[in-house]
């Protein structure tokens, strides 16, 4: 079987997404399928853009290839899932966010864009029109599957999938230092982690993996300065897996604070490594994981709020301990499985 992967990329950027890919490839090759990544370019802005992406995601031909036929379609973003297949499913890892739960947020930005609302009403119309072309509608998670029926009024399965080398992750210690790895962002909130150091009574670090946005780089170093968390702030900047892992499995806890997170590889990642996770109520994907005093412990988004559990933390190692065993065995419970993802989308 010829299976096409349709996805899209931001040109020079790469993170959960292009990894969710691969590793489908990767996992459809091994089980004996001819699999291929097809890759369209994206860019967002201005909003006339986005038309132009739509009305090439209509217009490309993905039924045959040197006069091969391809049996199966897998669509995975926007607006690749507009692409015209007999056997199209789609697995979702999130529509254009910006027209839908980001709209009108301080993360939005087609609400601020010349033409911003028509761009929108289109979005959404072609959304409800072209997903339901799909023989299955899968998402990544039930945070996506709960968007697509508010949103669009369509049902949906959330297929959860694990990360990147997900058996390699283990459990050392229980140090003084929370973990966050990720693109280093405003929408990733690293600034409530970075500022609830202050209110720690204890001298817990933390410790940010990946690249920063310019654009935030000014409010986080600010923070730092005006509260004297230099020598408790380090950024690691870009690491290996290998060292990814050794973070993880030396962490007192994993903090993965986003706003509207999709799914959020971080959750799974610290309970692969047996760490308790710290979100907020608002964070979106890691509360289908993250169980309040069961697998982490959940809190508004204030910095106060967030330190009063990492004192605890600190200060009851054991609690840590059962804490991040409770979110491993809940991955099990879950499936979380790539055998069962593989069989729901082949069928």
């Amino acid at each position: 079987m010829k299976i096409a992967i349709a996805t899209v990329q931001i040109p020079f950027i790469k993170g959960g997404a292009e990894y969710l890919a691969s590793n489908l490839l990767k996992e459809l090759t091994e089980r004996g399928y001819e699999a291929d990544i097809i890759t369209m370019p994206f860019k967002w802005y201005p909003a006339s853009s986005i038309m132009d992406s739509i009305l090439s995601a209509r217009m490309i031909d993905l039924t045959e290839v040197n006069g091969v036929k391809i049996d199966k379609l897998i669509a995975l973003k926007f607006p690749m899932y507009y692409v015209q297949h007999e056997h199209k499913v789609t697995w979702m890892l999130h529509q254009h966010r910006q027209a839908y739960e980001l709209w009108g947020t301080e993360y939005g930005d087609l609400d601020k864009m010349e033409d911003g609302p028509r761009v929108r009403d289109i979005i959404v119309k072609n959304d409800c029109k072209f997903l339901a072309e799909s023989k299955g509608l899968y998402t990544i998670s039930n945070t996506v599957t709960d968007r697509l029926k508010k949103y669009n009024g369509l049902n949906s399965i959330p297929l959860y999938h694990p990360p990147s080398n997900h058996k390699e992750f283990y459990c050392d210690n229980f140090e003084d230092y929370i973990f966050y790895p990720g693109r280093i962002t405003e929408i990733k909130r690293q600034h409530i982690l970075i500022e609830s150091l202050k209110y720690c009574s204890e001298n817990i670090k933390v410790v940010l993996a990946g690249s920063i946005d310019e654009s935030y780089r000014p409010k986080v170093q600010s923070i730092i300065k005006e509260n004297g968390l230099e020598n408790r702030v380090i950024f690691a900047g870009f690491i290996t897996e290998e060292e990814k892992r050794r973070y993880y499995s030396n962490a007192l806890a994993i903090y993965n604070g986003p706003y509207q997170e999709d799914y959020g590889y971080v959750t799974l990642e610290a309970f692969f490594a047996l760490k308790p996770v710290l979100t907020h109520y608002d964070s979106g994907g890691p509360l289908e994981f993250v169980k309040n005093e069961h697998t982490g412990y959940i809190t508004d988004d204030h910095p106060e709020k967030l330190a009063e559990k990492i004192d605890l933390l600190y200060n009851n190692k054991n609690k840590a301990r059962e804490l991040g065993l409770n979110g491993n065995r809940l991955l099990e419970d879950l499936k979380v499985d790539w055998n069962y993802v593989i069989e729901r989308l082949i069928t």
